[in-house]
């Protein structure tokens, strides 16, 4: 009836370790398993053990939060539930979740998720593993992003009258549409597309504005000078994601990978552990979580290359990879930059038989399928930003929310929130967000993925397609698809890439050497990250209270640091 032991009973204090990460330290058996990831593969050591023996305890230093941008796997590697997800805990329990196999689209990688969904609202986000894209991580933003889908949601229809935005019928919207566009001439009409597109209703968007006679089309809301006529090698990751590890040199030019893809940065960290690749870095210091030598921070310094001490390393390499940044093409001189480094991918080898080095790191999940669809101006045809500057009478934004358009156009806004583009809008269309329709997109590398439908658009939101496909209708040119597979028929026929699902479609290196030769005058003006805030880079995060205190803390962290 007793025992001759006598034991303490052991008790651990829960810590704060941010926003993000709950703690139940009493489970934790000391694995070590967080403090390798955050050490290993996130590269940001802020987790690690205090005390001996039976006194040891997994804590940050301080009590302080984490900062690392993947610092929410932790949560799927611990194996007792010592770390939990914050925002989740006690929301549902797993046997009443839907589960769907979707793509992520806060950033270009295009990682492989799982959206769980209750009824018609989204729950959380996980990660499906696919070694080719994004292993078995996502990002914080990815995972988090969740509560941004429920706030400031447009749920029905909105029209201007007497400078304020009132509720109205789909009728009466499409009605207002029609007498504004009347009198306006095909080429006083344009087209802007958002971050967050999917290529359907991107097609759908380009076959209205032909119909009403005019080639303003522009997908490039950040003003990039990539242009789809220059072959598609000229604005993919070529090297390939999972490629990264077969580089023996990098240089990383007008690029913050940790901002514009943590996933992506993760992988390079990966191969920078493996030892024996030299990295340089064109543009704004920063930390990448791993060492690298900082060359210069423009122009300058790219066309000064081949005399500098890092190119050595680029010529003895066998795999050399040059990978160029959205901002460092999102300038007036883009298509100079874009030549430059071309250039220099050709004189250091990277293109060659079974290589091509010439990389490009978009930040928009829209993009690269917004280039193949050829979702720039045509011939005669204006700009993002001579439109969003008053170029034209009417103007459409389809989640067009990074840009401001000046007062005079009239603005037709599809989108999904209350946000920049919203704002502006003179009728606005409640369209889906990504996990409420099934929408094709294109990552970085070129490779075609399909994001499932896991929930419904609130309210009399729809899909962005159909809302185009009932306009045409009233605006009298009616499109020739009155279904997804449809649709989808008619986008196969005119671009039968996008019809092979998960795979990459070859591209000309050619075309690099062709892009080499464009040349042209260069700024002086340092390279700059188009991400500068990781958290809020689209509606849907600057929706998210979570993502907004991730943000508050990161800039706290920050200006702790400076200090």
């Amino acid at each position: 009836d007793g025992s001759r032991f006598k034991e303490n009973k052991r008790a651990v204090e829960d810590k704060y370790i941010g926003v993000l990460v709950k703690t139940s330290m009493n489970r934790c058996i000391q694995c070590t398993r967080c403090v390798r990831f955050s050490t290993e593969v996130a590269g940001v050591p802020e987790l690690g053990a205090i005390g001996r023996g039976e006194d040891m305890e997994i804590t940050t230093y301080l009590e302080q939060a984490m900062t690392s941008e993947l610092q929410s796997n932790v949560v799927d590697l611990c194996p007792v539930g010592a770390l939990t997800s914050k925002p989740y805990a006690f929301a549902a329990r797993p046997w009443e979740l839907g589960k769907t196999q979707s793509i992520d689209v806060m950033d270009a990688l295009g990682s492989a998720i799982r959206i769980d969904t209750r009824g018609r609202e989204v729950m959380r986000i996980l990660p499906r593993t696919n070694d080719d894209v994004n292993e078995e991580w996502i990002s914080d933003k990815t995972r988090h992003v969740v509560d941004g889908l429920r706030t400031q949601r447009l749920d029905q229809p909105y029209i201007r009258s007497g400078g304020r935005l009132r509720p109205a019928t789909w009728k009466e919207a499409f009605a207002v549409i029609a007498d504004r566009l009347r009198p306006v001439d095909g080429p006083r009409v344009g087209a802007i597309v958002g971050d967050l597109a999917g290529a359907e209703e991107m097609y759908a968007l380009k076959d209205l504005i032909g119909r009403l006679g005019s080639t303003n089309i522009d997908a490039r809301q950040d003003g990039s000078a990539l242009d789809p006529t220059w072959g598609r090698a000229s604005y993919l990751f070529n090297a390939t994601i999972a490629g990264i590890e077969r580089a023996d040199a990098l240089l990383i030019v007008g690029a913050n990978p940790r901002r514009e893809a943590a996933v992506l940065n993760a992988r390079i960290r990966k191969r920078w552990r493996q030892g024996n690749i030299p990295i340089g870095l064109i543009g704004e210091k920063a930390d990448l979580t791993y060492t690298y030598d900082y060359l210069g921070a423009g122009a300058e310094t790219l066309a000064g290359l081949a005399s500098s001490k890092f190119a050595e390393s680029l010529k003895a390499a066998q795999n050399p990879l040059i990978l160029v940044g959205a901002g460092a093409l999102a300038r007036k001189d883009g298509a100079a930059i874009l030549a430059a480094t071309a250039k220099a991918a050709a004189d250091f080898g990277a293109i060659k038989d079974g290589w091509n080095g010439f990389s490009i790191l978009h930040s928009a999940a829209s993009r690269v399928a917004a280039l193949d669809l050829g979702l720039v101006p045509g011939k005669g045809g204006q700009a993002a930003a001579q439109m969003a500057a008053g170029s034209v009478d009417v103007l459409f934004l389809l989640g067009a929310d990074e840009i401001e358009v000046a007062d005079g156009p009239f603005v037709i806004y599809i989108g999904t929130h209350g946000d920049r583009g919203a704002h502006r809008a003179d009728v606005i269309l409640p369209g889906a967000a990504y996990p409420e329709k099934s929408a094709i997109y294109v990552n970085t590398e070129g490779r075609v993925q399909m994001a499932n439908r896991a929930a419904f658009p609130p309210g009399d939101a729809r899909e962005d397609w159909a809302i185009l496909r009932a306009l045409s209708d009233v605006l009298g040119c009616r499109l020739p698809y009155d279904s997804l597979t449809g649709l989808r028929q008619a986008l196969y026929a005119a671009y039968p890439h996008f019809m092979r699902i998960d795979q990459i479609a070859s591209s000309d290196a050619a075309a690099i050497g062709k892009l080499a030769s464009l040349g042209g005058p260069a700024d002086k003006a340092p390279f700059v990250s188009p991400v500068v805030d990781f958290y809020l880079t689209n509606p849907i995060a600057r929706s998210s209270a979570i993502m907004a205190e991730c943000s508050a803390l990161a800039h706290a962290a920050h200006k702790t640091a400076a200090e």
